[in-house]
């Protein structure tokens, strides 16, 4: 039986641009990483842009505990982002949650 990480959540959270929004969307994106970065439980939080299709961009997140990215999802940053952001830049978002299979 393959064994799986027992506390930690991997995250991955996709987002599609709208049209020529890219580049506002990359660097809303990034301003997030130093307070993320800061969370206590937090382990990776690492920014991607498609090499075939610029327009999605996408966050693979790791995080100590379910209760850390729990705590990550209520920061007011975190709110205040997807609030203000997605409704101008984003085309779609989706957040899929994992937990990593161990080698």
């Amino acid at each position: 039986m393959l064994k799986k990480a027992e506390k930690e959540i991997v995250c991955v959270a996709q987002f599609k641009a709208k049209e020529g929004k890219e580049a506002e969307l990359l660097l809303a994106l990034h301003g997030l990483i130093p307070a993320t970065c800061r969370e206590e439980g937090t382990i990776r939080y690492e920014l991607n842009q498609a090499i075939e299709d610029p327009r999605t961009i996408t966050f693979i997140e790791k995080y100590a505990s379910q209760e850390a990215f729990d705590y990550h999802c209520s920061t007011p940053y975190i709110k205040d982002f997807f609030d203000r952001v997605p409704p101008k830049l984003v085309e779609t978002v989706v957040v899929t949650l994992y937990k990593e299979v161990l080698p």
